[in-house]
């Protein structure tokens, strides 16, 4: 009798967490091309307020790892510069809350150049850093920009929830010869996620303006971004002990938005829930809603699309009222029995 061939030995799986992907990220694209460069506050010497940049510094040196001062405005004018003259910056904030102080280089210098100037200037550059909700850190530090910049044509907008996301993303908005600004989220930084041998390679992207479906149902399309991510599958795992099997979308993407893997879950389902961190009025669940109703997967809905949002306020500073501003599973799981009429 012919020998039966071993099973395949199923591909590696490690766990890295989101800290170390985004330091993965950095590394390789530093590596491979020299025109790429890191600036920010403390993103040098101290390895990074958040250990992003861990070990960066002393390898690549002070031409490729820099500094700055605490001037938003100034470095991330510097930047864009750079990018207009052939480099290939990343520009660190603190948090995303300051990059208001900078808004206007985003926006008016690097948003709008490549389409004023016909196409002639591309400003290769990434904005990236926490966003969104931390713990305890008040309402100055805690906004979503998602909408804000998703608002912005001219810009790509890149939300990632897990290490592969982060790693995927962060590498193809370095390459990208459009400015990205990359969403990231203070809690996720130290939380590890399986991570394929094909995401540690130096090769690997994920393509911006692709969705991820993360789990497959057939009752109730989530769709998500960033840290809710997370909570819409512990809602949806909560759920399936109770027979309802939610579909969750990890957006990754806010701008380009891929409405198509939206569309097609929703005809599937036949109901929709969006969840975010920011607020309701013009977010970005408000937008998937708007785009759902405008095209064909409208005829296919049950039930008016639900959103699950931030609440309508500044973040408070108490624990007990931010935890109530902020979605949380039982609000999932609530919007979802609402949709569903159970």
């Amino acid at each position: 009798p012919q020998a039966v061939p071993p099973p395949c030995p199923a591909p590696a799986l490690s766990q890295v967490t989101v800290r170390d992907a985004l330091n993965q990220a950095l590394d390789e694209e530093l590596e491979r091309d020299e025109r790429v460069f890191l600036l920010g506050e403390e993103v040098a010497q101290y390895d990074g307020a958040y250990k992003i940049s861990r070990g960066l510094w002393k390898k690549y040196g002070d031409k490729r790892v820099i500094d700055t001062p605490i001037s938003e405005m100034g470095f991330t004018g510097i930047a864009v510069g750079a990018a207009m003259a052939g480099l290939r910056p990343v520009c660190e904030f603190m948090t995303f809350n300051f990059s208001m102080q900078a808004i206007d280089q985003v926006i008016n210098s690097a948003a709008k150049t490549c389409y004023m100037s016909a196409g002639s200037i591309a400003v290769p550059i990434v904005f990236r850093g926490p966003n969104g909700a931390s713990a305890g850190v008040a309402a100055q530090h805690s906004q979503c920009f998602a909408a804000w910049y998703g608002h912005c044509p001219g810009l790509k907008v890149v939300s990632p929830w897990s290490s592969e996301d982060a790693k995927g993303l962060l590498k193809a908005s370095i390459r990208d010869d459009n400015p990205v600004v990359m969403l990231e989220n203070e809690l996720l930084y130290g939380v590890p996620f399986e991570m394929s041998e094909q995401a540690q390679s130096k090769d690997f992207v994920v393509p911006i303006g692709k969705a991820k479906v993360e789990r497959q149902g057939t009752h109730v399309t989530l769709v998500s971004h960033s840290r809710p991510v997370g909570h819409c599958l512990e809602a949806a795992a909560v759920l399936a002990k109770e027979g309802v099997e939610c579909e969750v979308i990890n957006l990754r993407t806010i701008r380009p938005m891929d409405v198509e893997t939206v569309e097609a879950s929703v005809v599937k389902t036949n109901h929709l829930v969006t969840v975010e961190g920011g607020w309701p009025q013009f977010g970005v669940g408000a937008e998937i809603c708007a785009r759902i109703m405008e095209g064909s997967a409208f005829n296919y809905l049950d039930a008016p699309a639900v959103r699950v949002t931030g609440a309508d306020v500044p973040m408070p500073y108490a624990k007990i009222l931010e935890d109530n501003c902020i979605p949380q599973v039982k609000d999932i799981i609530f919007a979802v029995k609402k949709t569903l009429n159970i």
